[in-house]
């Protein structure tokens, strides 16, 4: 699949459920309202929209939520596409990896299941390594169901990614401990810039927190090298020599990767958003649900939606109203 701008879409996020166990003030709201199962595509729905895509060229295929591992036997789900990885069909091609971003709190049950299934790569959410902080940011998590989660995968062979969302006034003063305690387990670590997607009840404008900043700052501690390693997100990434691990920078905000962006983004309910940062979807249910359209019909459907994909996003706060300029939550999207 091509888009508009001659960019290949290769990766496929998809979010199998609006649910989370956990609450992070960044992604949630606290009351958040969730979806009636009737409007949730079940997951042999999701399981024929990820095999229509992966016809169509997909390569990567990451699962997210809402907190991906609370929803009712999706490790069916994940079975059923991990068989996918390394099957080419007629015109080549096929999947070439299944990974998972996740907050781990499930992972001390499903880590074994996952690497079994296929998976050999995770991201796990974690923005703090201080408990009151972490049960803070959480709202209600424990640290260390997390951190028995993260041991777990990594037990089982899992390549363990930590995502942290850098947020001004908030855990600023911990990346370096980060970085060190990433060096001494043998993690990679990304650094996010915090979006303006959804009303959080929280002031994104104080939150915000150039990376480009944090980045000046790691490098009074640490050896930051340059590198060309890719994982086909949009993680700019270095090596840091005093450990040998590698530090990810996604940088939606002070330095966009919409030019080389190859992705787009399925929700739970079969809306698929050709861009994170704009509102435009194609209602993919719909047909998925309507019995006169065939496999090549779906595949048709696809191929209409990633014909508008626009350029770039229009990540931006409204500040006259204070408020984001993409109204669903992270969660609803998938990240």
């Amino acid at each position: 699949m091509i888009d508009p701008f001659g960019r290949r879409i290769s990766y496929l996020r998809v979010s199998v459920t609006d649910r989370c166990d956990l609450r992070c003030v960044y992604c949630m709201a606290e009351d958040m309202t969730f979806l009636p199962k009737a409007q949730i595509l079940t997951l042999e729905e999701l399981d024929r929209l990820c095999g229509a895509f992966i016809g169509l060229g997909v390569e990567r295929i990451r699962l997210t939520g809402g907190e991906p591992l609370v929803r009712r036997d999706v490790m069916r789900l994940v079975r059923s596409l991990g068989e996918r990885i390394g099957a080419q069909g007629k015109q080549g091609g096929g999947l070439r990896e299944l990974t998972l971003t996740t907050n781990g709190t499930q992972l001390t049950k499903h880590a074994e299941g996952l690497y079994a299934a296929g998976v050999r790569r995770i991201n796990v959410s974690l923005d703090s390594l201080d408990p009151g902080r972490f049960k803070a940011l959480t709202r209600w998590g424990d640290i260390e169901k997390t951190l028995d989660g993260i041991f777990a995968a990594k037990a089982a062979g899992l390549a363990v990614k930590i995502n942290a969302v850098a947020m001004k006034g908030v855990n600023e003063d911990e990346y370096d401990r980060l970085i060190a305690w990433c060096g001494e387990h043998g993690f990679d670590l990304t650094l996010i810039e915090t979006m303006p997607l959804g009303e959080i009840s929280e002031d994104r404008t104080d939150q915000y927190l150039p990376l480009s900043l944090v980045r000046r700052r790691l490098r009074e501690t640490w050896t930051l090298e340059e590198t060309d390693y890719a994982t086909g997100g949009p993680a700019r990434y270095m090596v840091v020599k005093e450990t040998g691990r590698r530090l990810g920078f996604i940088t939606p905000m002070t330095h966009n990767f919409c030019e080389s962006c190859n992705r787009v983004r399925l929700t739970c309910t079969g809306t698929l958003y050709m861009c994170l940062g704009q509102e435009d979807a194609a209602d993919l249910r719909a047909v998925l649900r309507d019995p006169s359209v065939d496999e090549e019909g779906l595949r048709a459907a696809i191929e209409a939606a990633i014909a508008r994909k626009p350029k770039g996003h229009d990540f931006v706060i409204d500040r006259r109203h204070n408020r984001p300029a993409v109204g669903r939550h992270m969660s609803v999207t998938g990240g």
